[in-house]
């Protein structure tokens, strides 16, 4: 399926306006230097001394994250909030994703990047060791956010990459169960991994941690069915913390959004709200809408519970369901192959005919 040529303008426009993105934190850390007269790189590193703020995201990194999906996922499911669609596919697959990618393929992948890093760029490490820790922030917060950013939106906007996606979206519930379902091709090749790991080569490895730390809590939060954005649209006097922190960073109700079952009803966008730690590039490139609002259904509107092991390891394993897009011959994008007509509608067409036939049968 070839991609629309607006779909193409918009991606290079875009794209053009994302190279200025990046190179704004160095641009920033290089106006703080000259007005400042600091050279940091004539002294020697100094790693930041907050060892209690070190021990914490550096925790977190390595056993706390697992352990605080787990602890929110019991919560989640003692409090019923994924009803009765957690079924044993779906359970399967929601494990074997957290297992998998999750626990062992991208502590590998960087634990291999970091190997082959001397290899590919020798005399390099910690050149980058004297940059001030808002610095390093600053750089691998935009270089990190953006690359997936740009990552997951082309996944929803380039037919022949939705497939490797598509794991994701299946789930017809929110929650911790759900958040790091991923299909094994889209976490291999996932972008921000190889460069964040190499920014951590060049010495940028303490802000590289608090990045991964800071974005861990919020896209876990992002991904919950715990509403927790809900009460600062309620109260009126926190009317401005919401709207500043709805289009900084992705809340519950912004990637709920994202991962409705239709665009229909005014508040799923699923073809947008493409935002990771950072919602503000959706602001930006206009890919976002903001409704506070949540959808009424999660998940595809084709769904046709396809097999786990298909979902997690397709193209490799394919599923045995005619039609899907999963199997042999099944189309690249469900909802836009010919004749696709969403449940929704085939529902009220049968429901006109039914009608028909009763008021033609009255009639006779």
């Amino acid at each position: 399926m070839p991609l629309k040529r607006e779909t193409t303008q918009k991606i290079l426009r875009d794209g053009s306006i994302s190279l200025l993105l990046y190179a704004l934190p160095v641009l920033l850390l290089s106006a703080y230097l000259h007005i400042t007269g600091d050279k940091p790189w004539l002294r020697p590193p100094v790693t930041p001394n907050i060892p209690v703020v070190k021990a914490v995201f550096e925790n977190l990194s390595s056993w706390g994250l697992p352990v605080l999906t787990l602890g929110v996922g019991l919560t989640e499911f003692l409090l019923g909030l994924y009803k009765k669609k957690w079924t044993r596919n779906e359970r399967i697959l929601d494990i074997v994703c957290f297992i998998g990618p999750k626990v062992v393929i991208r502590p590998a992948i960087v634990y291999f990047t970091l190997k082959a890093l001397p290899w590919l760029l020798p005399g390099l490490k910690g050149v980058f060791a004297w940059v001030p820790l808002f610095g390093g922030f600053l750089i691998v917060a935009v270089a990190d956010d953006l690359t997936q950013y740009w990552y997951h939106r082309l996944h929803h906007q380039v037919p022949f990459l939705w497939r490797f996606h598509r794991t994701h979206h299946s789930a017809p519930y929110m929650g911790m169960a759900m958040a790091g379902r991923q299909n094994i091709i889209y976490t291999i090749f996932f972008s921000q991994i190889y460069l964040t790991a190499a920014l951590v080569y060049l010495g940028l490895g303490y802000a590289a941690l608090l990045v991964t730390g800071v974005k861990s809590l919020i896209t876990m939060a992002a991904h919950s069915s715990i509403p927790w954005d809900k009460p600062l649209y309620s109260r009126k006097w926190l009317h401005p913390v919401a709207w500043v922190l709805e289009r900084l960073i992705s809340t519950p109700a912004t990637h709920h959004a994202h991962h409705a079952a239709s665009n229909d009803d005014g508040i799923g966008h699923y073809k947008g709200n493409f935002g990771n730690m950072f919602f503000l590039w959706d602001v930006i490139f206009g890919t976002g809408i903001i409704t506070r609002k949540y959808p009424a259904a999660y998940g595809l509107e084709y769904y046709q519970k396809e097999e786990w092991y298909a979902q997690f390891l397709w193209p490799v394993v394919k599923s045995k369901i005619p039609g899907s897009e999963l199997s042999a011959h099944g189309p690249e994008v469900a909802d836009e192959a010919p004749g696709y007509e969403p449940p929704a509608r085939l529902r009220e067409k049968e429901e006109e005919d039914f009608i028909g036939k009763k008021y033609l049968y009255d009639f006779q």
